[in-house]
């Protein structure tokens, strides 16, 4: 036992389709205890009672740590599979191979700008504890109807939106002239 909740063990196995065993961290969490915890809950054995009191993941690795080691390293790449469906549909990695390497590496470095801009936007100006998806993200802050207005010969931009999400994304605008950056700012 881990701590409280959490059960850890390691085995050897072999796939048939492997040509070598591998090692295998196996990690249990008592629901009960972990309400929150990751992982799959077994429908293997239904009928016994004691399987859905928990949720189980595996990790193969050839990692020589300590079997609680393998899990803390691993589920701290758990959202990785997220970011990665993220930047293939919303941001087209899997579509953007050209004809010439120094395109393509173009384009890859474009998408990658693009996409650590909305990761910081995300973190420091959304401050959201759910990490929204760009195509999200699009429709709730991007894509507003908007038109201007021409008041006491000022063009004034009128943003079409309802009163409950006007609060939010003027409280968007007001909190990024307040913001404090995470690295410095030159006047240059």
């Amino acid at each position: 036992m881990l701590d409280t909740g959490i059960e850890i063990c390691e085995q050897i196995y072999q796939s048939k389709s492997w040509k070598k065993s591998r090692r295998l961290v196996i990690v249990r969490q008592r629901i009960k205890d972990r309400p929150k915890a990751t992982g799959k809950q077994l429908r293997l054995f239904e009928e016994e009672e004691i399987y859905k009191n928990y949720r189980y993941s595996a990790y193969v690795t050839n990692l020589k740590l300590a079997p609680a080691e393998v899990w803390r390293l691993y589920r701290g790449r758990g959202d990785a599979e997220n970011r990665i469906k993220e930047l293939k549909y919303d941001f087209g990695f899997d579509s953007f191979n050209l004809k010439d390497f120094y395109a393509t590496e173009a384009a890859l470095t474009f998408a990658m700008i693009a996409y650590n801009l909305m990761a910081l936007f995300r973190t420091f100006v959304l401050q959201e504890k759910t990490q929204k998806t760009l195509s999200t993200l699009r429709y709730k802050a991007f894509a507003i109807g908007a038109y201007f207005e021409k008041v006491n010969d000022k063009l004034v931009l009128k943003i079409a939106l309802n009163k409950k999400r006007r609060a939010w994304f003027s409280g968007l605008w007001n909190y990024s002239k307040v913001f404090d950056y995470p690295f410095k700012v030159s006047n240059a």
